[in-house]
C-alpha cells in the first residue's frame, strides 16, 4: 500500500514502524496486581491537576466574561467526580487489570454510548463537555512531549517514526541513530518539524493523511523523502531500488562535499555566501564540514526544551551563545530572540490554544495576529532582558549579531533596541567591556516588506524570513497540510515582494540575506541571485549541492531568468521558464522531490 504526501527532507529509509500518536497519546496495555495501586494513583493525580486547572480557568473567565460563563468550567469540576467517569475508570483499573489511559478510554467510551440512547437533544450535546474534560484528563495523565520523548528513548531497534503530529519539542530531541525515516499526517515543508528533520538528515514525509490507521507497530516501512510517498510492507525489489539509490545520493553528496573548500562564486565570479540554520550547539561541526560561512540563524527558541521562558537563566544562554560564537569563529553567528507563542512561553507546545479563550470563542494565537516573536518578548520584559544581557555578553567573544523576528513597526524594533540597550547598560555596570552588536530585522510581515526604507534608518542588517513570509503574504497556514500546495515560493508576489525589500535596503547601505527553505530550493534560488541576493542561509545539509549549482551558473543568466520570471502571471509559467533555461534542473538532487513548485503550480 503507498500512502502520497509531502518530501519534506530527502532521502530513502526503510524500517520497522513505531507509532506515535500525539493527538491522543494514551498506551494501552494490561497489568499485574503490583501496578493497580500506582495506576489508580495516576488517576487520582490527573484528576486533582485537572479540577486544580478547571478552578484558575473559571476565576479567569469569570473575571473577564462573567458568571454564567464561569459555570461551565464549575460543571466541568463536578464531571470529574460522576460515577461514570473517573470512579468507574478505577474500578476497571481494579477489576479488568488495565492501566490508567486504557481504563479512562473504556470509562467515556461507557458513557458516550449511555448518552446516545438518551432522547433529550440538550444532554446529547454535554457529551461535548465530558470530551472537554477527559481529553484534558488525558493530557494529565501523560503530557504528550513527555510521554513521545519517553516512548523514542525506550526504542529498542532503529526504526521509522510514524506520527500523526510531530511537535517541534519532540523532533528536535530525536536520535538519527535511532529513527531511520519520519512519516506524519499533518504539516509542510517549512513547519518546524520539518526543517528539523533536514538538519538531521532523516528522511521525511508530512501530510500523509490517516497513515497511523494504516500502519500497526513492528510492519516493515518505507518512507521515500524524494517522492513523497509512505510504502507499507513494500516488496523486496522496492527496497532493492531503494537501497541502490541511496547509494548513488550518498556518491554525489561525496562529490559535492569534497568541493566545499573555498569561496562559492557564480561562473562568472560573483561571490555568494551560505550560511547555516541551525538549532542546537551540536550543529557547528557540520555546518562547517558543510561549507557554511557562518550562521545565518541560530534559533534560539530550541534552549527552552519545552520549558517556561522564564525558566530559562542567563548563565545557561549566555554559556550557549558564548561557545556558539567562539567555535564559529572567525565567520559571523546571528542568534535570533526567542521565536515563541503563548503557549510555549508557559512550557506548552507551538500553537496550543489558551483554555479561557477557547471558552470565549477565540482562535489560537498564531503568527503575526496574535501575541508570539518580538511582541511576546516586549511583553515579557524581564525574560527578554535576560536574554539580551546574555547575548550582549557573549558579543565578546565573536563575531554575534542579533536577529528580531516579527518586526512589524518602526516603533516596534525602536522599543526593542531600547530593551538591548537597557540590557546592555546593565552589563557595562557590572564591569563588562561590550564589543558592538549589530542588530537586525527578520522581514516576515508584509508590513515590514513595504517599510524596508523607514526600517533602514535604525537596523543594521535585514534577513528576509521567507517560511513566514510567503505564509502571510498568501494567507496559507504552513502548519495545515489542506492547503500545503497554495504555500508557492515561486508564486510571483512573492518574487516582486523580495526585489522590493532589495531595492529598498541597498541603496542605504542595509546588507540584505535570505533566510528561508526557499534558498534550500535549486529553482528559487536561481531567481533569488537573479533578483539581487548574495547571501543565503539554509539546513547545513543544503549548503553544499546550492554551493555547487551556484558554481554552474552565471549571474547574467541568473538576471535575465529574474527579469522575465518577475513579468509572469503565475507560478507555473515561472517553472516553465526555469526548466527552458535551466535544463540542469530536472536532474539536480534536490529538484527531484516533487515539491508542487518544480510541478508549476499556478
Amino acid at each position: 500500500m503507498r500512502i502520497s504526501g509531502l518530501p519534506v527532507s530527502p532521502g530513502v529509509a526503510w524500517g520497522p514502524a513505531a507509532l506515535m500518536l500525539q493527538r491522543h497519546p494514551a498506551m494501552r496495555y494490561g497489568i499485574g496486581e503490583a501496578l493497580v495501586g500506582r495506576e489508580i494513583g495516576r488517576l487520582d493525580q490527573a484528576r486533582e491537576a485537572s479540577a486544580a486547572q478547571l478552578r484558575a480557568i473559571r476565576a479567569r473567565v469569570s473575571q473577564r466574561a462573567g458568571a454564567d460563563l464561569a459555570s461551565l468550567f464549575e460543571a466541568q469540576v463536578l464531571m470529574l467526580d460522576d460515577e461514570l467517569l473517573v470512579p468507574r475508570a478505577r474500578h476497571i483499573v481494579e477489576t479488568d487489570r488495565v492501566n490508567a489511559d486504557w481504563a479512562l478510554d473504556r470509562a467515556f467510551d461507557e458513557f458516550c454510548a449511555v448518552f446516545a440512547e438518551v432522547g433529550d437533544e440538550y444532554l446529547r450535546e454535554r457529551r461535548g463537555d465530558v470530551a472537554d474534560v477527559v481529553g484534558r484528563l488525558r493530557r494529565n495523565l501523560l503530557p504528550a512531549a513527555a510521554g513521545a520523548v519517553r516512548g523514542l528513548a525506550d526504542l529498542a531497534a532503529p526504526a521509522v517514526l510514524v506520527a500523526d503530529e510531530l511537535s517541534p519539542s519532540v523532533a528536535a530531541q530525536l536520535d538519527p541513530a535511532m529513527i531511520l525515516g519520519l512519516a506524519f499526517e499533518t504539516g509542510s515543508r517549512t513547519h518546524h518539524s520539518a526543517i528539523l528533520a533536514r538538519s538531521l538528515g532523516i528522511p521525511a514525509v508530512a501530510g500523509a493523511s490517516a497513515v497511523t490507521r494504516h500502519i500497526s507497530p513492528g510492519i516493515l516501512v518505507l518512507v521515500d523523502g524524494d517522492a513523497g510517498e509512505v510504502v507499507i510492507d513494500p516488496a523486496p525489489e522496492a527496497i532493492d531500488q531503494a537501497r541502490a539509490r541511496r547509494a548513488r545520493r550518498a556518491a554525489g553528496a561525496g562529490a559535492a562535499a569534497a568541493r566545499v573548500a573555498g569561496p562559492a562564486a557564480t561562473a562568472d565570479g560573483v561571490a555568494v555566501r551560505f550560511l547555516a540554520n541551525i538549532e542546537r550547539l551540536e550543529e557547528v561541526d557540520g555546518a562547517r564540514a558543510a561549507g557554511a560561512e557562518g550562521i545565518g540563524l541560530f534559533r534560539s527558541e530550541f534552549l527552552l526544551g519545552g520549558r517556561a521562558l522564564e525558566a530559562l537563566d542567563e548563565e545557561a544562554q549566555y554559556r550557549t551563545y558564548r561557545d556558539l560564537a567562539e567555535r564559529m569563529a572567525p565567520h559571523p553567528v546571528t542568534i535570533r530572540t526567542f521565536d515563541i507563542d503563548e503557549s510555549q512561553a508557559s512550557g506548552g507546545a507551538a500553537g496550543d490554544q489558551d483554555e479561557a479563550g477557547r471558552a470565549r470563542g477565540e482562535g489560537p494565537s498564531r503568527g503575526p495576529l496574535g501575541l508570539r516573536a518580538i511582541r511576546l518578548s516586549l511583553r515579557h520584559r524581564a525574560a527578554f532582558e535576560t536574554q539580551l544581557r546574555a547575548l550582549a555578553r557573549a558579543g565578546r567573544h565573536g563575531a554575534v549579531r542579533v536577529l528580531l523576528p516579527l518586526v512589524s513597526s518602526v516603533d516596534e524594533f525602536r522599543e526593542a533596541k531600547d530593551a538591548l540597550r537597557s540590557a546592555a547598560g546593565e552589563v557595562e555596570a557590572a564591569g563588562w567591556k561590550l564589543a558592538p552588536m549589530p542588530v537586525g530585522i527578520m522581514i516576515e510581515v508584509p508590513s515590514a516588506a513595504l517599510t524596508v526604507d523607514l526600517l533602514a534608518a535604525d537596523a543594521d542588517f535585514f534577513s528576509i524570513g521567507t517560511n513566514d513570509l510567503i505564509q502571510y503574504c498568501l494567507a496559507v497556514d504552513r502548519s495545515d497540510g489542506r492547503v500545503a500546495a497554495l504555500f508557492d515560493p515561486l508564486h510571483p508576489a512573492i518574487l516582486r515582494v523580495v526585489r522590493h525589500v532589495i531595492r529598498l535596503a541597498r541603496p542605504r547601505g542595509r546588507p540584505v540575506a535570505l533566510c528561508g527553505e526557499m534558498a534550500a530550493d535549486p529553482g528559487a534560488l536561481l531567481l533569488l541571485l537573479g533578483l539581487g541576493v548574495t547571501e543565503f542561509s539554509m539546513s547545513p545539509a543544503a549548503i553544499p549541492e546550492a554551493r555547487e549549482l551556484v558554481r554552474q551558473v552565471s549571474m547574467g543568466d541568473a538576471r535575465r531568468a529574474a527579469v522575465r520570471a518577475l513579468n509572469m502571471p503565475t507560478s507555473r509559467d515561472i517553472a516553465a521558464l526555469l526548466a527552458a533555461r535551466f535544463p540542469a534542473l530536472a536532474t539536480w538532487p534536490a529538484g527531484r522531490d516533487g515539491r508542487p513548485h518544480m510541478e508549476g503550480q499556478s
